[in-house]
């Protein structure tokens, strides 16, 4: 089976700074994307989180989306990155999901944020998303959807699971990094998957401090790369496929797990 290698880029975003924050990422990429499969990037990575969308919001020809494309053709890998994206019924915090072939998938966030009133500027999504690279699946989330464990739920149907590797690309304060972390420690256990936590650093114009604690989690909890406290940081893993399928094989709970019908 094939092993997925990611590379998962911590960084300092520049608040509402479209244009320097593509070039920033341009250099981190350039310098560390070799022989990765997929490049991530964390929540609103052009902006900062959250803004105002009738003035940052682009649309799927725009400059980002062109942006992403041209970096997945250059890099070889897959490039997913959340921004603000205009659709028909207003806007959203939407999960690219962009292949060397200039193919994308997008995931539109569920779980806006009413705390920090994402929801008065952001419609909630309400499709999840499954996308496959490399013989993985792979379920893509946004940040606040981490706290809800129905959402990010994994299936066991016909001796299959439904997904082997849930993403959360995200802005999260250094206030709540306690539960950042045991909350992907926990959707790993829970789900038999492999967890990553994408997570940015650095103070926004609205003095929240974020420090990191990007994670990569095996499907047992237990931490395989972990981004640097306070710092930018280029977090390479390889995964293998093998492990996972080993472990699910010697302790499989999923056929124990209940089933639901998840309703709007």
């Amino acid at each position: 089976m094939q092993d997925l290698k990611i590379l998962a880029l911590q960084a300092n975003l520049i608040w509402e700074n479209p244009e320097a924050n593509r070039l920033a990422f341009e250099k981190m990429v350039d310098q560390n994307f070799e022989r990765h499969h997929l490049i991530l990037l964390p929540e609103t990575f052009t902006t900062g989180f959250p803004v105002n969308p009738k003035k940052f919001a682009e649309t799927t020809n725009g400059v980002t989306v062109n942006w992403m494309k041209s970096m997945a053709v250059k890099t070889g890998a897959v490039l997913a990155g959340t921004l603000l994206l205009e659709n028909n019924h207003g806007f959203a915090n939407t999960l690219v999901w962009m292949t060397p072939d200039g193919d994308f998938r997008l995931y539109e966030k569920r779980h806006v944020f009413s705390m920090g009133g994402e929801d008065k500027m952001i419609q909630p999504g309400d499709q999840q998303l499954i996308v496959e690279l490399n013989g993985w699946k792979i379920r893509p989330m946004i940040c606040y959807d981490l706290r809800f464990p129905v959402w990010s739920k994994n299936r066991y149907q016909h001796q299959a699971f439904e997904y082997d590797l849930a993403l959360y690309l995200a802005n999260w304060p250094a206030v709540r990094s306690y539960p950042w972390r045991q909350l992907l420690i926990a959707r790993a256990i829970e789900n038999q998957a492999i967890v990553i936590g994408v997570n940015r650093v650095g103070k926004d114009e609205l003095g929240f401090d974020y420090n990191g604690f990007t994670m990569v989690l095996d499907a047992k909890g237990q931490v395989l790369a972990q981004g640097d406290e306070n710092r930018e940081t280029a977090v390479s893993v390889l995964l293998s496929k093998d492990e996972l399928v080993r472990f699910r094989e010697k302790f499989n709970v999923a056929p124990d797990w209940d089933d639901f019908v998840f309703r709007d």
